[in-house]
Formats: C-alpha cells, structure tokens, sequence
C-alpha cells in the first residue's frame, strides 16, 4: 500500500508537467468553433530563429482534416508571436506564400493584400493572431483574442489558411505537425 502510494506521488509532478503543456483553448476559438480540440501544434523557425508557434483547433464538424479538402470544415489557425514583426511584412509575405498554390491575378492579389494589411498588426513577441476558417464565407480574425476583421472570401480563406495546410506549403513538416501526422 506505502509503495502504491510512493508511486503515485511520484507520477504526479509529470501529470502536471504535461498538463501545464497541454495549451487553453483560446476564448475566440472556443465562441467561433463549438467543440474545438487540437489538431495539432507546431514552431516556425527562418534560418535558425523562432518566428511563431503555430497551433491549428478544429470545430466538432471537423471529421477528416488531413484529408486533401480541409476548405469546407470549421478550423481555426492560432499563431503565437516569438519575436516582432511588421503587420505590412506579415501580409506581404502571406500573399507571397499564397501564390505558391496558385497564380492570383493583380486585381484580387491588391485587394488580398489590402484586407490583410488591414486586419495585420505590427507584433511583438506573445501577441497572437488566430484565423478563423468560416466555411463559405471567408475569414475572420482575432488579435489578442479580439476581433479585427473579416475577409468575406472563400477564395481567399483557402489560399490563406493553404499557406500551412495545403500540399504546396513551403513548410511541409509544420504542415504534417498542424494536421497531427508528424511529431
């Protein structure tokens, strides 16, 4: 019975180190997707350095999100600042990254630009944006767990949300991370 009681003390400290690493469900993810439950989480690195931690939160109606069409289900995309950065420099590079799915002629790529520059903060290091996928209508997105803005969409919530979801990603490990496949 001692040595019952021995061991489970002893398992405690680890019960609470992986509870403590387990993160919240954000209070915008929990108003927009009923029932969201990690899919999974993972770390943007550029030549070395932390850029984000990146965690991708699927509603309830979410049932196969590694399939290859993930635009039609509820799913929010949180990143979490390691440094700062310029909200310009942020939207620039995402619609950089968007292009890589795809050619965007210039009129829609300006507008694309435009919203995101105006939904895009300058961050710091702790500030999140979260993107919430709104299956066909768009995006909306929260800073800091307030909303910002919509982009009333859905071509552009699938380039977006693509950047780190589709096959065309320049990430493809963060992708298989964010979609539970890798470690």
């Amino acid at each position: 019975m001692i040595l019952r009681r021995q061991l489970l003390l002893s398992l405690l400290p680890l019960a609470a180190v992986a509870h403590a690493q387990a993160p919240a469900v954000p209070a915008e993810v929990v108003a927009e997707l009923p029932g969201a439950r990690l899919q999974g989480q993972g770390r943007l690195r550029f030549l070395g350095l932390r850029i984000y931690d990146a965690r991708l939160w699927v509603g309830a109606a979410a049932v196969d999100v590694q399939g290859a069409d993930w635009a039609p289900l509820p799913l929010a995309l949180e990143l979490q600042y390691t440094r700062s950065l310029d909200g310009v420099k942020i939207a620039e590079r995402s619609l950089k990254e968007m292009n890589r799915q795809g050619d965007i002629d210039d009129a829609k790529g300006s507008r694309w630009l435009s919203a995101m520059t105006r939904v895009f903060p300058d961050v710091k290091e702790g500030d999140r944006i979260t993107g919430i996928n709104v299956p066909g209508m768009g995006a909306r997105f929260f800073v800091n767990g307030q909303l910002k803005g919509d982009v009333r969409d859905p071509e552009f919530a699938r380039f977006f949300f693509g950047i780190w979801l589709s096959d065309k990603t320049s990430e493809p490990s963060l992708r298989d991370t964010l979609l539970g496949k890798g470690s």
